[in-house]
């Protein structure tokens, strides 16, 4: 019987141990992956956002520098031409949008010689009905450097004295599990689903859009919306006065669902436009050659 119970402690230290090394190694290697795709989806957006600038300076042709990761976070990219820096933060934004990358941020514009700081913002500011800092300063020719430094997220630290608390916690978590689904299961549900309805309704200028039901209520007026309507509108109020470009709104309504038509835009955006037509405190604006805004006055 002692040789059984020895056998069995034995048995369970050999499994603990492993279980702390297999969550450790996983963990790693997770981590490891993530950062080389996020360090891709960072290059392909900040590329994209210059190419931007260019072709809004005119220009076409000249070549978008490569992208250099200086750290895990740090990314910097050559500007060797004259740009709008006004029009910066919401092309690096839409650029993140599209890729998906929504860690914090702050942006720095440096003088490529000296390596001085000339302009920059934190992506906080682009909440502020002020704008960025200095976006009305003008810029004088010469070789500019675009740095964006994403902020390090909090890595927790295991203690060599408490390994015993990784398989004790997947122990809780199966337990806790079980006694949530037997005892609260349908509070939860109701919890979640009374949120859920406060949630989806959304307002802008005179008017309200309730996402979930897919009604838009406009000067006492109720529109009812067919499924695209209410997604192309959504995406407007959540970019109200920023430029979108056609290929970021399709992509956004339409080509997660396996379907990409160019002439889809301007039909729905006229169609919405209609429903919005007395709303005196808002519009929906072409921007030639680029796409369209919403611009909302209150």
């Amino acid at each position: 019987m002692f040789k059984i119970v020895m056998f069995l402690k034995m048995a369970l230290r050999a499994i603990v141990l492993a279980l702390t090394i297999l969550c450790a190694y996983t963990t790693d290697s997770a981590a490891s992956n993530d950062g080389i795709r996020f360090a891709e989806s960072v290059n392909l957006a900040m590329r994209r956002a210059v190419h931007q600038l260019k072709l809004q300076n005119g220009d076409s042709l000249s070549t978008v520098k490569a992208v250099k990761q200086t750290d895990a976070t740090s990314f910097s990219i050559e500007l060797d031409q004259v740009f709008d820096y006004a029009e910066l933060p919401q092309l690096l934004q839409q650029s993140f949008d599209l890729h998906k990358i929504e860690k914090p941020y702050n942006v720095s514009i440096l003088n490529c010689r000296s390596d001085e700081i000339i302009l920059g913002y934190s992506y906080l500011d682009l909440a502020n009905k002020d704008g960025i800092p200095c976006a009305g300063r003008t810029k004088e020719p010469g070789c500019y450097v675009l740095k964006v430094s994403f902020t390090p997220e909090e890595k927790a630290v295991a203690s060599p004295g408490n390994w015993w608390l990784i398989p004790a916690g997947i122990l809780l978590s199966v337990l806790g599990f079980v006694v949530l689904r037997r005892s609260g299961k349908s509070e939860l549900i109701a919890s979640k689903t009374d949120d859920a309805i406060s949630d989806s309704r959304i307002n802008f200028g005179e008017s309200q859009l309730d996402i979930t039901n897919l009604v838009l209520y406009s000067c006492e007026k109720k529109h009812n919306l067919t499924y695209r309507e209410a997604k192309l509108l959504h995406l407007f109020v959540s970019h109200k006065n920023q430029i979108m470009e056609r290929d970021f709104i399709l992509k956004s309504v339409w080509e997660d669902e396996g379907i990409t038509v160019g002439r889809s835009v301007d039909v729905f955006v006229s169609r919405l436009r209609k429903l919005l037509s007395e709303d005196t405190t808002l519009k929906i604006a072409a921007v030639h050659g680029i796409g369209y805004r919403m611009e909302i006055s209150v």
